[in-house]
């Protein structure tokens, strides 16, 4: 008998309703079932049991028997079924496909969305390379049409309150265990656990178009949140999946605020992987798109990430403009709250003045980078761990550009130390950078000190073991 690929531990709604529809029992689906992989010269016991198993307990037998199941069911309907309909969808692209697609049809994009999630375990996706065109398609259909006409959908289980209120919930804690500890947590990385056995079944619930549109928006914060989490962890093309099903579902919900938001997370990958110009196209777009409709505090970010861009392109006056709009906007956001999503309250002027350290570093500018550190209000490193030990790294960069290893030393030995509990690769590259940038001074025993700390840090960082 086929052993099932994973137990989702969530009922398959879509299967139970075709079930019903086609008015087979359990025992003579399994039948069918059974006959079916004989006449292809396999041989299953399938039961009463196995169907409710699919059922109930959401288990996916192994390919070819979710074939078999759709065909059976077919021919009870009088229709053609495909797998994917029953809640099984086949992998018949190559693993390295998965969960690049975005799809015009909002019903095929869940679909697109169950195939990736219920199969992003595959390493696969950790060893792929990050692909910047892989980012056209999505960028240019969603730019095209951020909304779908409508998202209620007929399901058995009522989707209400309670289930949204849950996700939010879910996105912003994932969202501060990340801040704090680094994408590599038990928090951080359990939302794709989250997103695979509680948002995909909500999806086939039953909901009107408000209540589908909230669900969608929910579902893409996850998304968005994973993928972050992922980016943090150097697992660039998982991230780049999570990213793209996020907008999906930001396009599904009609959410043009959510779908800038992780458009500008998409666009700060490229800029991090080393495609800047491909990231102020990113970010332009989502603040152009949204820039009538999403709130000022949204569109502010996009402006700093498209800064971020312009700055690793060397060109200082278009960095510098991006950079005042961002100011601009922010000011208008805490002088006139209005109706802000809570998601987006991590980006405040402290968090603009640490990135714009950052943006001048970057130019190298470092006298305009510490100009901007005095601006920059301390935050506590025991709500925001990793975030201060970037700063720190950027800060000991700046003054090693100023020709200051004192300070350099000072900054990096504090980095070593906040960064020491965090489990993140985007934070121990950093730190590795700060070590690179000291090799003109590596006869002094007080760098070839931190940088022994420093591989120390990165080695537990990476592997949670001390080197």
């Amino acid at each position: 008998m086929g052993v099932s690929v994973h137990p989702a531990r969530t009922a398959n709604e879509e299967l139970a309703q075709l079930i019903e529809a086609s008015g087979m029992s359990h025992h003579a689906l399994a039948r069918r079932v059974n006959v079916l992989a004989e006449q292809a010269g396999l041989v299953f016991s399938y039961t009463h049991t196995s169907v409710t198993n699919w059922t109930r307990r959401g288990m996916i037998p192994r390919s070819p028997v979710p074939a078999f199941i759709a065909q059976a069911l077919a021919e009870g309907l009088g229709r053609p079924v495909d797998p994917a309909e029953i809640g099984m969808p086949e992998i018949r692209e190559s693993p390295r496909q998965v969960g690049l697609d975005f799809p015009r049809d909002a019903h095929e994009a869940v679909r697109t969305a169950t195939r990736f999630w219920s199969t992003m375990h595959r390493r696969t996706f950790l060893t792929a390379p990050f692909a910047v065109g892989a980012y056209s398609t999505p960028v240019t259909r969603w730019l095209a049409v951020p909304a779908d006409p409508d998202a209620a959908h007929l399901g058995r289980y009522r989707v209400g309150r309670q289930d949204l209120d849950a996700l939010w919930a879910a996105a912003a804690e994932a969202q501060r265990s990340d801040s704090k500890y680094g994408g590599g947590t038990g928090k951080a990385s359990n939302v794709t656990t989250f997103l695979n056995e509680r948002a995909l079944p909500l999806l086939r619930g039953h909901y009107p178009d408000a209540v589908g549109k909230e669900l969608y928006a929910g579902t893409a914060e996850l998304a968005r949140v994973a993928g972050w989490s992922a980016l943090d962890m150097g697992h660039h093309s998982l991230a780049q999946r999570h990213f793209i099903q996020a907008l999906r579902m930001a396009r599904a919900g009609g959410s043009l605020s959510v779908g800038c938001h992780v458009l500008t997370n998409m666009a700060l990958q490229s800029t991090l992987r080393g495609y800047p110009d491909e990231a102020v196209d990113m970010a332009q777009g989502a603040y152009d798109r949204a820039r009538h409709q999403a709130a000022p505090r949204v569109l502010a970010f996009a402006k700093l990430i498209e800064a971020r861009a312009h700055a690793r392109l060397g060109d200082a006056r278009s960095a510098a403009g991006a950079l005042a709009s961002s100011e601009r906007l922010l000011e208008r956001a805490d002088s006139e709250p209005g109706d802000e999503p809570t998601w987006i309250s991590y980006y405040t002027p402290a968090r603009m003045a640490a990135d714009a350290v950052e943006i001048h570093r970057d130019l190298g500018l470092p006298a305009a980078a510490l100009r901007w550190n005095n601006r920059a209000e301390p935050m506590p490193a025991s709500a925001f761990t990793r975030s201060v030990g970037l700063r720190m790294t950027v800060l000991a960069t700046a003054h090693l550009q100023h020709r200051d290893l004192d300070q350099a030393l000072a900054h990096g030995q504090r980095a070593v130390t906040i960064l020491s509990q965090v489990r993140s690769t985007r934070a121990t590259d950093y730190l590795a950078g700060v070590v690179r940038d000291m090799a003109p001074w590596h006869r002094d025993p007080r760098v070839a000190h931190l940088s022994h700390l420093a591989r120390k840090a990165i080695a537990f960082s990476r592997t949670g073991a001390v080197a």
